[in-house]
């Protein structure tokens, strides 16, 4: 890996791990084991790394919102949510951390109310596709508010627990908790086997993409 690249990917550890406000260059430094001097040659600022980073970001949602529902509307559905909650967790601190950083890395600024409405058309488009199968039954107009609540319950579950004061770290169990909460919105009209699926799913994303 280059020296830039690990630059990065040891700050967004950091970060999500300590807090933006919390970490100085001094200690990405230290973290890298590298002179601090070394990191100001790629960096002169964190908001320089936070702008690098903020374009890695809009990739990722970019990538995650042009998935579409496939001819397996619950596979694709669970693909969509393995892809939400790795978002979440890997740039957790672009989320979270706002105060601590002031306004948004550029891009994120520019563009997050853009995602935002785009996630919910996106949502309502796979909850239609397993509507559409006969695996979920809900009214199609109420379709779009479903997705905005489940968006909401993905979007912050990660740190409602935090704030709670349970773990969120590796192993703690709270992307599955994540997960299983949003369900509740409307495990109630799938069909039992469209059930039985999902939570077989969310246990595999857990488990096997982001042991958390």
């Amino acid at each position: 890996m280059k020296t830039r690249d690990r630059i990065v990917e040891g700050a967004r550890l950091l970060f999500n791990e300590q807090g933006y406000g919390a970490v100085t260059t001094a200690a990405l430094a230290a973290h890298l084991g590298m002179a601090e001097g070394n990191l100001w040659y790629h960096f002169k600022t964190k908001r320089a790394l936070l702008e690098v980073l903020g374009e890695r970001f809009a990739a990722a949602i970019d990538y995650r919102l042009d998935m579409r529902p496939g001819t397996d509307p619950l596979a694709s559905y669970v693909d969509l949510l393995r892809a939400m909650m790795a978002e979440f967790r890997r740039f957790r601190f672009l989320y979270r951390d706002q105060a601590g950083y002031g306004e948004h890395a550029d891009v994120v600024g520019q563009r997050a109310p853009e995602w935002l409405q785009r996630t919910f058309i996106q949502l309502e488009a796979h909850l239609a596709a397993l509507v559409d199968a006969g695996l979920l039954d809900w009214p199609r107009q109420r379709l779009r508010d479903l997705a905005i609540n489940a968006t909401i319950i993905l979007r912050y579950g990660l740190e409602h627990y935090r704030e709670l004061g349970e773990p969120t770290g590796e192993g703690s169990g709270t992307v599955r908790r994540t997960l299983r909460r949003h369900l509740t919105l409307f495990e109630h009209a799938l069909t039992g086997d469209a059930a039985a699926r999902l939570h077989s799913a969310i246990d595999a994303i857990e488990d096997a993409a982001l042991a958390a």
